[in-house]
């Protein structure tokens, strides 16, 4: 074993360890996991599947990875879990593998921030610099775009999507989709404004957040139609280009916006 590796963690022959991994003591690595540079692995925690773990990726102790998905309908097919570059995952998470009756692979992107006791199940897909508070649970399919936030406690129902720049309250309860930008509570959620502060803090400039105040406007205060809005949306990215990820948003199906 290498120096990183202590000698009570059991890593299979066939993982495939970058030479720098670090795996702590009692964790259990399996025959198709692959770990990048950098990383380092916590006390017990298991890595199983066919899971890909990036670059510079903290593991902390008594987390699960890549295990079978929570569906009736799995046999054992080969699905995969992938994990990007320099996420932190913190205690008891537990992400597992795709289905077949999807894309096949889980997948997280790059610097995340992951809390304590957050579930991915099968088949979610999570984008760069999100941060989920302690408790957040995913059911399967789920969609979390760039640079979300996910308060503590906060439920998500399958196949829903979670728009890019997002925030939802502690204990919120998502049962359709939540659109780019919006700020969302209640169980269940219901749209609060924009995530005015998140843009702040990420370089949106005054103009720009007021134009997606007067997106948001359009889409949740104006008394229009779908339809409508998305139209009138339209006419405002010529003003705000950033209304485009929201009207992007909008156009691809899903289980229908909160309201």
């Amino acid at each position: 074993m290498g120096a990183g590796i202590h000698p009570t963690a059991i890593v299979d022959p066939g993982a495939r360890l970058a030479a720098d991994v670090e795996i702590g003591p009692y964790a259990v690595i399996g025959p198709h996991v692959e770990i990048g540079p950098g990383s380092r692995v916590g006390p017990h925690a298991v890595i199983a599947g066919r899971t890909r773990i990036g670059t510079g990726n903290r593991i902390f102790q008594f987390v699960s990875l890549g295990e079978a998905p929570q569906d009736k309908k799995y046999k054992g097919e080969p699905t995969r879990l992938e994990i990007g570059d320099r996420n932190v995952i913190r205690e008891f998470c537990t992400f597992n593998c795709g289905t077949v009756q999807d894309a096949g692979v889980t997948r997280v992107g790059n610097d995340n921030w992951i809390m304590a006791y957050v579930h991915l199940a099968h088949d979610c897909q999570v984008g760069d610099h999100t941060v989920f508070a302690n408790n957040s649970q995913l059911a399967g399919h789920v969609r979390v775009g760039d640079y979300a936030i996910l308060g503590g406690f906060t439920a998500v129902h399958q196949f829903c999507r979670i728009g890019a720049h997002s925030i939802t309250a502690i204990g919120t309860t998502v049962l359709l989709d939540i659109p780019p930008y919006v700020t969302a509570s209640g169980n269940s959620a219901r749209p609060y404004g924009i995530n005015a502060e998140g843009l702040k803090r990420r370089g949106y400039s005054p103009d720009a957040i007021a134009g997606l105040k007067r997106a948001y406007k359009t889409l949740y205060k104006s008394a229009l139609t779908l339809d409508q809005a998305k139209n009138k949306l339209k006419q405002q990215v010529k003003d705000t280009p950033e209304v485009r990820l929201l009207l992007d948003f909008l156009a691809t199906a899903g289980r229908g916006i909160i309201r």
